[in-house]
């Protein structure tokens, strides 16, 4: 259902209706209302009608549901598996370990099952709890949730909107709308009646339910309530986007069917051979079945998993990303695409004067938001307000003709008042002046407000020597009607209009709103401000150009992730010419290309597939558009992270792969639908992130590439003893010792490996990609068989040399965790040659581990009740040299098979230009 109908729904007759496109009495007629409002017999009966004014909340799953449906899960079916091999096996510890890990895995699950409840109950906390409503011709405060349609309301600064209003009297009504469209400047409102078409921010008419007024009052007829609200529209979205699950978790089930599978085929295969082809007992075969899944099965790689996933967490706490949901941090990592929201992600949410022109000509005012520290640059360089008095006079009107204020608040400067006036009172500060000061120096005697009708603001002022000054700030071109002369070198000069034009055009092409600033001196007698006073004879001091600049650090992160081969898109409800001219700051785009939120509605899915790759800037988009490219863009093949900060960006933070909210001045309900939540509200933390989340998949397939070669060697030496006939080198309980220490201490020093150096200037990989490449899977092969090679054939050259079987095993079982300990800094490096100092050393974790590992080892070969319970027996010095010359090998072939790899991908790089043609972004 698109925008338009939804809204035509919420009226009492089955026939189109757009409120907005109605005039007032055609409204009133609608809802059998009047403006003095219902009776209050007639609000019960609608009550019982319409329902009460709150956001419906869905059917929620009992615990023991919740809970149980954790254990749905391939991977967890495997554990379970094992858990019960090892209780066969009554390795008690073992089956304790992996029930832990299942257990914790499960709980987690629960914890971010409740992320979309969440997320619709922070919703609810923004409609506003009371409203101010015309009852039996009585102005009456009631609960909010009883208000109906029909119900006027009325409205005054610092009201939050109880429902969807169509506005029947407009005095100077400002509303901030940003929680529903992403436009940073309070909209004017009016009871115009306004074009069917219009897009939501674009209805002045209305005002909508969770938005603040900010300036003004008003009164409006309720047209929709609880559910049928705007707001309520987004948490019916909300609630019915479907989560995706990550990549990481999509190609582990996909490798834990395929792993299980063929451990079972395997054992199955193995068992019956034993049976029928050797001729062992049942029993015998079933033990060694059992002890192959339990070698095969990587039991240590789902804690691995998530502990390197938390270590990610972790380290990205550090950089100001804080993580909802562990798999998100290496999902962030593997992003082909982040659509950005632009009001206070890659903006700051707060408007800036960012341009001043006098007759003088053109100034450019640095600094960001409403911190007043600045500068100003004319001609390329740097000058001192108190050089040029035009520029100053202009920051002092600027500063007198205004009623905000400024004052700092939780170690962040904070505007009280309209944000336009907010940012002409920075200006002045920037310019050097004191706003105490300037007021007392010439205080304010007589006021015209601000007024959509005349489209200015004037006060009249008195100095302490009997002087009379008049300033006047408003839109140019009414402004410049006003105005006769121009202020140069502090002489009054005839306007020159088309002057002032070509700045204004430069300037509006910028994106830039503009307000014009004129002053007119008086006598001292003149004390009482009239509109003829002002109507001419004025004049015109300078233009100042204000936006919601971007941030400085967001455009060299925008820089970054181009670099990383990340595809940034910008969709954003704010106007096109603005959406364009900061896409063109940030360097997104190519500056002309855009894509209006009512082309999205009259695509069908294949051309919106196409433009959504191929477009990069989206303005005047509604939370069902945002929601539509990202899914447009992820069935063209992107893993999309999406931010924002508004109720409008919630659905579209929820389906995205990851969504990335606004931890400072994001609203609850952005936050609760994302799985990242940026501490600092600043796009370049997205870049560090994606930075971590790249080291950590390359960490975890590290230890894949670590875990599955032991787990197949070990599986590989029972299968080899049981094809040539002879006793197994090593027994299923020694199997389980060898997968629980390497894995406690082995295999989870891998999280701790740093990014390697060319993390961020490679493309992200492909979606497309397996978690076992072909790369992997040789590389996992080769070492296997490296590691049965080396251990079944030593345990055989011992039994050759009459060594007993518990001699020969403890041999065996030595000789495997040391090829681990040698390929563990092998795995350290996937490509690069690890026979260096860094790979030595660079990781002390590895050290450590390792000589953990060997003190752990000495005590299972050496102590009695050890060696009773695993049936080891003590070696001698001569027989550790012989597993220190075995096991190395598998340190020395790794790295010849590493240096082989980059030569053939050397001569390959020089044979042919790198083709990513096949890469979806």
């Amino acid at each position: 259902m698109s925008l338009r109908s939804r809204q035509n729904s919420n009226a009492s007759s089955p026939g189109p209706f757009f409120w907005h496109h109605s005039g007032v009495d055609a409204v009133i007629r609608k809802l059998g209302s009047s403006e003095n409002g219902l009776a209050s017999m007639q609000a019960e009966a609608r009550l019982q009608q319409y329902g009460r004014n709150r956001i419906s909340s869905p059917e929620r799953r009992g615990f023991l549901a919740r809970f149980l449906g954790q254990f749905q899960d391939v991977l967890i079916y495997v554990l379970l598996g094992a858990a019960i091999m090892t209780a066969v096996l009554r390795h008690w510890i073992d089956m304790g370990v992996i029930l832990g890990v299942v257990i914790i895995n499960a709980v987690i699950g629960l914890i971010q099952e409740g992320k979309a409840e969440r997320a619709l109950d922070a919703i609810r906390r923004i409609l506003s709890q009371q409203a101010l409503v015309v009852r039996d011709s009585r102005l009456i405060q009631i609960p909010a949730e009883e208000l109906v349609p029909g119900d006027v309301v009325s409205l005054q600064s610092g009201d939050k909107v109880p429902a969807d209003l169509r506005l029947l009297h407009s005095k100077e009504l400002r509303i901030d709308e940003s929680i529903l469209t992403g436009e940073s400047v309070p909209v004017n409102k009016s009871i115009d009646v306004i074009e069917a078409d219009a897009s939501l921010g674009d209805r002045r008419n209305m005002a909508y339910s969770g938005t603040l007024v900010i300036y003004g009052q008003g009164r409006g007829m309720v047209v929709a309530t609880g559910d049928k609200t705007e707001i309520g529209r987004i948490s019916g979205i909300l609630s019915e986007v479907q989560t995706l699950t990550t990549p990481l978790l999509r190609q582990m089930a996909i490798f834990s069917r395929w792993l299980t599978l063929t451990i079972l085929i395997i054992a199955s295969l193995t068992f019956l051979f034993g049976i029928f082809v050797r001729g062992y007992t049942a029993t015998d075969m079933f033990l060694a079945a059992v002890g192959l899944a339990v070698a095969a099965i990587p039991e240590g790689l789902p804690a691995i998993m998530t502990i390197t996933l938390a270590i990610g967490v972790q380290r990205m706490a550090r950089r100001n990303a804080i993580i909802r949901r562990l798999p998100a941090v290496e999902t962030l990592g593997s992003v082909t695409v982040i659509c950005t929201d632009k009001t206070g992600t890659l903006t700051c949410n707060e408007m800036t004067a960012r341009s001043l022109v006098t007759s003088e000509g053109i100034f450019e005012v640095s600094g960001v938001g409403y911190d007043p520290h600045g500068a100003f640059m004319h001609e390329d360089r740097l000058v001192e307000p108190v050089d040029y008095p035009t520029l100053r006079e202009v920051a002092r009107a600027a500063l007198l003709c205004n009623d905000a204020s400024l004052s700092m608040q939780e170690n962040q400067w904070r505007v009280h008042g309209d944000p336009t006036e907010g940012a002409l009172l920075v200006l002045a500060l920037k310019a050097g002046l004191d706003p105490l000061r300037q007021q007392e120096e010439r205080p304010r005697s007589d006021v015209i407000p601000f007024e959509s009708i005349h489209r200015f603001m004037a006060t009249l002022h008195h100095d302490h020597a009997g002087h009379g000054f008049v300033y006047v700030k408003g839109a140019p071109e009414r402004v410049m009607a006003m105005c006769a002369f121009q202020r140069l070198g502090g002489e009054d000069m005839p306007l020159d209009e088309m002057y002032w034009r070509e700045f204004m055009e430069m300037m509006a092409w910028r994106g830039q709103r503009l307000l014009a600033i004129a002053c007119k001196n008086t006598e001292g007698s003149f004390r009482s401000l009239k509109f003829s006073d002002v109507e001419t004879g004025l004049t015109l001091l300078g233009i100042v150009g204000l936006m919601d600049p971007p941030r400085d650090e967001a455009i060299q992160a925008v820089h970054e992730c181009h670099k990383a081969g990340i595809r940034i898109k910008m969709i954003t409800g704010d106007h096109g010419t603005t959406a364009l001219a900061i896409a063109q700051m940030m360097g997104i785009g190519d500056g002309t290309t855009r894509l209006a939120g009512h082309e999205i509605d009259a695509m069908d899915p294949a051309l919106l597939r196409k433009q959504a790759r191929t477009v990069d800037v989206f303005s005047r988009a509604s939370p069902e558009q945002k929601l539509k490219l990202v899914i447009a863009l992820q069935e063209a093949g992107a893993v999309t992270a999406m931010t924002g900060d508004g109720v409008n960006d919630a659905p579209a933070l929820k389906r995205a792969d990851v969504g990335i909210a606004m931890g400072l001045k994001g609203t609850e309900a952005a936050k609760e639908a994302a799985e990242i939540v940026l501490a600092d509200d600043n796009f370049a933390s997205i870049a560090h992130a994606v930075e971590e989340g790249r080291t950590v998949y390359d960490n975890l397939k590290k230890a894949i590439l670590f875990i599955l070669p032991t787990s197949g060697g070990e599986a590989l030496v029972i299968i080899a003893a049981i094809l040539l006939g002879r006793i197994l080198p090593i027994t299923p309980l020694q199997i389980l010792w060898v997968n629980m220490v390497t894995a406690i201490t082995l295999a989870l020093t891998l999280a701790f490996e740093a990014p390697e150096s060319d993390v961020m200037s490679r493309p992200p990989r492909n979606p497309r990609e397996p978690l076992l490449t072909g790369f992997m899977l040789w590389r996992i092969i080769f070492v296997s068989l490296i590691l049965v090679v080396g251990t079944f054939g030593l345990f055989l050259w011992e039994r050759g040399h009459g060594a007993t079987a518990d001699t020969s095993r403890t041999i065996a079982v030595n000789t495997l965790v040391f090829f681990e300990i040698f390929y563990l800094f092998n795995a350290r490096y996937m490509h690069i040659t690890s026979f260096s100092w860094r790979g030595i050393t660079g990781n002390p974790y590895a050290l450590w581990a390792s000589g953990i590992l060997i003190v752990i080892q000495l005590v299972f070969t050496y102590w009695p009740p050890l060696q009773f319970l695993f049936d080891t027996a003590p070696l001698s010095v001569i027989e550790w040299g012989r597993i220190l010359v075995v096991s190395l090998s598998v340190y020395v072939l790794v790295e010849l098979e590493k240096l082989c790899f980059r030569g053939i991908q050397s001569r390959h790089r020089k044979m042919r230009v790198t083709d990513q043609t096949d890469h979806p972004f």
